[in-house]
């Protein structure tokens, strides 16, 4: 009884260490993650433009001596405090823009990324007072995406590897040192890491959320909807809110169903139930943009649960848009595309026990299914 207890911890083990170490897992996800947060932030740099000076430069209500006086007790920083002039300022916010643009193309994506994470930080220090729930997601993201290999596809970085990959191919047969292993370890636990974070960081948005919807009375009678669609400050279509407001047992109704998909979320992800249920998250949030006037929070969330599609979801929607074009007359377009391979965007490739690497550069045909957050 002993042995068999002793050999199924070792049988454990060795699935957590191929888990976490053998290779990145959703290489896909961690890219829709990059784009996704990176056109959004860009997005909403671009909307503020005409407010920039009012909430994050010389002329807002709160100065950079105020701010200064908040980091000193909450231990923030922001390069944007560095300096009250505007051309400086002027010069942090074409920065951000330049940054959020590249960190969504996936350019020199291991070091934009980094600096993506300092200019979400800085701004987000800068007004802390104006922040919503979707700017502090995006700013646990910017971090956690530091960690990941968010730019092996779909970004710059791999078109680029893609290009080099028939130079790349007699090194990758070639024996490689332990230096180069032990790297290459390191960079693939750090993403599958940091994945597995950002995976249980959104479960804990949902649960709590539910959990704490649980604990309130209008949500138990099925009104909570009615006083939020009855909020002046989230309104911004009052005769959409009027419309939807009318609809009582609608929305006892989603109301109830809110709950139960906040609270049940984080035990459907292991099963094919969880595609319906992302699917009426995706409605949720969608709803929470146009009736309350939140594009930023709902976008935040529509993007953090792409962590929890496989790679295989996302390989299918590419042969889908890839038949989809061919029908269009798009064939020609399709068909460069097909022939750039997945590529490892520099990441260093996967080693083998016997010291010889494994060559990620392999063709379309020989891509195999990604292992997801299933």
């Amino acid at each position: 009884m002993a042995t068999e207890r002793l050999l199924s911890a070792r049988d454990r083990t060795r699935r957590l260490y191929a888990l976490l170490a053998e290779r990145p897992i959703s290489l896909y996800a961690t890219a829709g993650l990059r784009i996704g947060y990176g056109l959004l932030y860009l997005g909403f740099l671009l909307r503020e433009f005409p407010h920039r000076d009012e909430i994050w430069g010389p002329g807002s209500p709160w100065t950079p001596e105020l701010a200064a006086q908040l980091y000193d007790q909450t231990g923030w920083a922001s390069i944007l405090a560095l300096s009250d002039s505007r051309t400086y300022f002027e010069l942090c916010y074409a920065l951000a823009v330049v940054t959020s643009a590249l960190f969504a193309l996936g350019w020199r994506t291991r070091a934009i990324s980094v600096l993506f994470a300092v200019v979400v930080a800085s701004f987000h220090s800068r007004s802390i007072f104006m922040t919503d729930g979707g700017d502090n997601l995006i700013l646990l993201m910017a971090f956690y995406l530091v960690l990941t290999a968010c730019g092996r596809r779909w970004s710059l970085d791999a078109r680029r590897a893609a290009r080099h990959a028939a130079a790349d191919a007699d090194r990758a047969a070639a024996p490689i040192g332990q230096l180069r292993a032990t790297r290459t370890m390191l960079v693939t636990v750090l993403h599958n890491c940091g994945l597995i974070v950002i995976a249980v960081q959104v479960c804990f948005l949902y649960g709590s959320a539910g959990l704490y919807k649980v604990q309130g009375g209008t949500w138990g009678s099925g009104t909570a909807l009615h006083y939020v669609l009855n909020l002046d400050l989230f309104r911004p279509w009052p005769a959409l809110s009027q419309i939807a407001d009318e609809q009582t047992v609608l929305l006892a109704i989603t109301g109830y169903a809110t709950v139960l998909l906040q609270v049940a979320f984080p035990f459907v992800l292991f099963g094919r139930l969880k595609y319906p249920v992302l699917a009426m998250l995706l409605g949720m949030h969608i709803g929470i943009a146009v009736l309350m006037g939140l594009p930023l929070f709902s976008g935040a969330m529509i993007v953090a649960d792409l962590v929890f599609l496989p790679d295989r979801f996302y390989l299918a929607l590419r042969r889908l848009w890839g038949s989809a074009a061919r029908r269009a007359g798009l064939g020609k377009f399709v068909r460069q595309a097909a022939e750039v391979p997945p590529s490892t965007a520099r990441l260093p490739q996967q080693g083998r026990a016997d010291g010889a690497a494994d060559s990620l550069h392999v063709s379309k045909s020989r891509v195999p299914p990604g292992r997801g957050i299933r």
